[in-house]
């Protein structure tokens, strides 16, 4: 905010200017804009300070002009060679050929705690309705002197005019909101009904799952670790996410301060809304991995967790393609949701959606203060507490299989072929005994001849 003197109609002209700073060289003219302070002072609408909707006389929306509604509205009348406002009582006032009544206005019927006296509002509703200026917020168009017909951006700005011989109002604090710290926790339980994308050379479908999560507009994703050889779409992990993110909550945005890029010296800010990206990912070694499903939650309102993972369907989400309407929550005011939701996978242009798994997650939102009272790590890493994560509970088949060849060859060759091994043994093992009697029968029946003569 700047605060300037000035004496009209010698310095009736304002001028605001942006520029580009240079560390080395000298600064940049962008753009600039001119606004006439005599035209605003002698307008009959009063320019000089915008009227606000309702008076206040505490709170951040307290009266900030010089003078009161009563004031202003006897002085407009007074410039404009109108009778003085006759007023009947503090509910009534009769203006400009109009009788305007408080009730007419106020039809609720309730008062504010922080309103002013019943004719100074009522005075600042006439004002409104005669067509002062009201408060508000300019948009102007930055003009380069070199380039004046091509417009350089836009500036956002109100200006106030007090006379110096008045009382001039505190500035009202325009500093902008501070963000709260908040932490947002998500444990991955377990997955369900995942499609099976590979095959391995045995011809069982299978897939290598894990789960991908992060804040969307933040750059640092996490993953859990991989549940191999799922040969029925079921995923164990017990994985838990940490995501610390600012949060304002008059706007129920997150803010992300960060570099455009490398070279820049200052950090922009950026607001997004709070969505957490879920995503179900099938592993491979030597080839990129496979995307298999996707969820989407935005915090501020989200549909509402399923206890069972067979309720968890395409119609939970809130898009869904037979419009029908979809309970939603409010983490924020929910503090902690646990539960079952659906995963998809997005159609071509004339295909729907595909449900391709079900994902069980715990999210919970806690403040800076509450996030160090409870500790918790990443994964499964220490402090594993708040709550405490237990091993996944796999099955015997869930490994890698060129780490584990002993239980490869148990649970992939045996369990696949150990038939056709057993009979292979067998036949091997006829063969050999066949051949055995080949070979010493000669010999044998030589010896009993010999033996007879």
């Amino acid at each position: 905010m700047f605060e300037l003197d000035g004496t009209l109609p010698l310095e009736s002209e304002l001028r605001v200017q942006i520029f580009d700073y240079d560390l080395l060289s000298g600064d940049d003219l962008i753009g600039e804009t001119k606004i006439d302070l005599e035209n605003r002072f002698l307008s009959a609408r009063r320019g000089v300070c915008g009227l606000p909707k309702r008076y206040y006389v505490a709170g951040p929306y307290k009266w900030r002009d010089a003078e009161l509604p009563r004031q202003i509205l006897e002085k407009w009348c007074a410039t404009q060679a109108l009778p003085p406002p006759v007023w009947r009582g503090n509910s009534q006032v009769y203006v400009n050929g109009k009788t305007c009544c408080l009730r007419d206005y106020e039809t609720r019927g309730q008062v504010h705690k922080d309103w002013g006296p019943p004719e100074e509002r009522l005075a600042l509703y006439t004002l409104l309705d005669l067509g002062l200026v009201p408060e508000h917020i300019e948009t102007r168009t930055l003009y380069n002197p070199l380039r004046p017909e091509i417009p350089q951006g836009k500036i956002q700005i109100f200006v106030d005019i007090f006379p110096k011989s008045a009382t001039i109002p505190p500035p009202i604090n325009i500093t902008p909101r501070a963000p709260q710290d908040l932490q947002l926790r998500v444990i991955v339980y377990n997955v369900q009904e995942v499609v099976l994308s590979d095959t391995s050379f045995t011809g069982e479908k299978m897939s290598d799952i894990y789960v991908k999560g992060w804040l969307k507009g933040q750059d640092k994703k996490q993953k859990t670790d991989v549940h191999y050889r799922s040969l029925n779409g079921e995923g164990n992990f017990n994985w838990r996410y940490v995501f610390p993110f600012k949060y304002l909550p008059a706007e129920e945005v997150m803010v992300i301060k960060k570099k455009e890029h490398f070279f820049s010296l200052d950090k922009h800010e950026e607001k997004h809304p709070v969505t957490f990206v879920c995503q179900i990912w099938d592993n491979d070694i030597f080839t990129p991995d496979d995307f298999l499903g996707l969820l989407e939650l935005n915090l501020n309102f989200m549909p509402k967790a399923n206890k069972f993972a067979k309720s968890a369907s395409l119609d939970d989400l809130p898009d869904n393609e037979k419009g029908k309407p979809v309970p939603m929550v409010s983490l924020f005011d929910q503090k902690n949701v646990k539960g079952w939701w659906p995963m998809y996978e997005e159609g071509g242009p004339d295909q729907p959606r595909e449900l391709t798994g079900k994902v069980e997650m715990e999210l919970e939102i806690l403040s800076k203060e509450d996030a160090e009272a409870k500790p918790a790590g990443k994964g499964q890493e220490e402090p594993n507490e708040n709550p405490h994560l237990d091993p996944p509970n796999r099955p015997a088949t869930s490994f890698l299989w060129f780490t584990s060849p002993w239980k490869s060859l148990r649970y992939i060759i045996w369990n696949n072929y150990k038939w056709y091994i057993i009979g292979g043994l067998v036949l091997l093992l006829i063969i050999a005994m066949i051949g055995l009697f080949i070979y010493s029968a000669p010999g044998a029946l030589s010896s009993k001849l010999i033996a007879k003569l």
